[in-house]
């Protein structure tokens, strides 16, 4: 498989929402063929359908950033990609801000899908980022591993 050199992954927690733009122009390569962005953004409803007003993260941010160079690093021993991108954020965002963005450029498009969908699903599985959500009834939850 691939192998990327730690110049060649940006993971990061960040106070403020991702940026897309930062995060592609982290994995441009001349050599990919192919870039995968997946970006998720603050719905506007929980999974039992209450309306939420809007999402605040919490991480135990050492072990997090941890977490998320081995997930890049799975990513570029797994895959042949060029370059791997794993950003989120932390603190509370409103509804359609975004809280994730997971970047991957690889020679071919069918790696950079593969190791984008590993990436989200691993970050969301495995990395200590907790999310609550307030409800507009003015009650707040917290939601594990979602």
């Amino acid at each position: 498989m691939g192998h990327v050199s730690p110049d060649r992954t940006l993971v990061h927690l960040t106070t403020e929402p991702p940026s897309v733009d930062a995060a592609l122009a982290s994995v441009a390569d001349p050599a990919a063929g192919g870039t995968c962005v997946f970006v998720g953004t603050v719905r506007d409803h929980s999974g039992a359908g209450a309306p939420v007003t809007d999402l605040t993260y919490e991480a135990w941010n050492e072990l997090a950033a941890q977490r998320l160079d081995e997930i890049a690093q799975q990513i570029t021993q797994r895959w042949q990609v060029r370059r791997v991108c794993l950003l989120h954020a932390t603190g509370t965002l409103a509804i359609g801000q975004i809280s994730v963005v997971v970047a991957v450029s690889a020679p071919h498009r069918a790696e950079a899908f593969e190791a984008c969908r590993f990436g989200i699903e691993e970050l969301k599985h495995d990395v200590p980022i907790w999310k609550k959500e307030t409800l507009d009834s003015g009650e707040a939850d917290w939601v594990m591993g979602a």
